[in-house]
C-alpha cells in the first residue's frame, strides 16, 4: 500500500440524469426524459470545458445510467474503461464503497455512475470536511445529473469514511451559468 501524500486519485460520483417516472418492464428499464437528456448535455460540455479524464467507469447496468453516460462519454478524453455492473443498480453505499475498494491500485481516475440515495450518502460519508458549503450543499440535495468530484490520497482499498476531499459539485443547473 502506497502512504498517504504518495499517491493522487480522482473519484468523480455522477447521479443519473432525470428518467420517465415508468416503463411496462420494471424500474431497472427506465429511459431519460428528454429533460434528463437536456442535463446530461450540460454535464458533458460541464466535462469538456473541465477536461475530465477518468480512466475507468463504473455503471449501474440500469437503462438509465447507461443513457447518461452515453451523453457524456464524448466528452471524456481520452475514452475510459467502462464497466456495466448489475450489482450497482440501487446499491447503497456501503455497496458502492465495497465496490470502489476493489478497483486496483494503477487505476488514478474513476467515474462512478449510479443511483440515490446511496450516491448522495457515499458522497457524504467519504467526504474529510463534515462542514462547509460544498458538504451543506450536498447534505440538501444530490440533484439527477449532479457530478462530485474528491480527490483521494490514499489505495482505493484503503478508501473508508472521511478519507476523500470534495473538491467540487457540478449540477445542471449550477453548470449551465459557468
Amino acid at each position: 500500500m502506497a502512504p498517504r501524500g504518495k499517491r493522487l486519485s480522482t473519484l468523480f460520483l455522477l447521479r443519473h440524469a432525470k428518467a420517465v417516472p415508468q416503463h411496462a418492464d420494471g424500474d431497472r428499464a427506465r429511459g431519460l426524459s428528454d429533460a434528463g437528456r437536456d442535463s446530461a448535455r450540460t454535464m458533458a460540455a460541464a466535462a469538456a470545458e473541465r477536461h475530465f479524464a477518468p480512466s475507468l467507469v463504473l455503471c449501474s447496468d440500469a437503462v438509465r445510467t447507461r443513457e447518461t453516460l452515453d451523453i457524456v462519454l464524448p466528452a471524456l478524453k481520452p475514452a475510459p474503461d467502462i464497466a456495466y455492473e448489475e450489482a450497482l443498480y440501487l446499491a447503497d453505499a456501503k455497496q458502492l464503497l465495497q465496490r470502489l475498494r476493489r478497483i486496483p491500485d494503477d487505476v488514478r481516475s474513476v467515474m462512478l455512475v449510479a443511483h440515490n440515495p446511496g450516491l448522495q450518502e457515499l458522497a457524504v460519508a467519504l467526504s474529510d470536511q463534515p462542514t462547509g458549503p460544498l458538504m451543506a450543499r450536498l447534505t440538501v440535495d444530490f440533484p439527477t445529473a449532479a457530478l462530485v468530484r474528491f480527490e483521494i490520497n490514499l489505495p482505493w482499498s484503503a478508501l473508508e469514511r472521511g478519507s476523500a476531499r470534495m473538491m467540487s459539485i457540478l449540477a445542471p443547473a449550477t453548470s449551465a451559468k459557468r
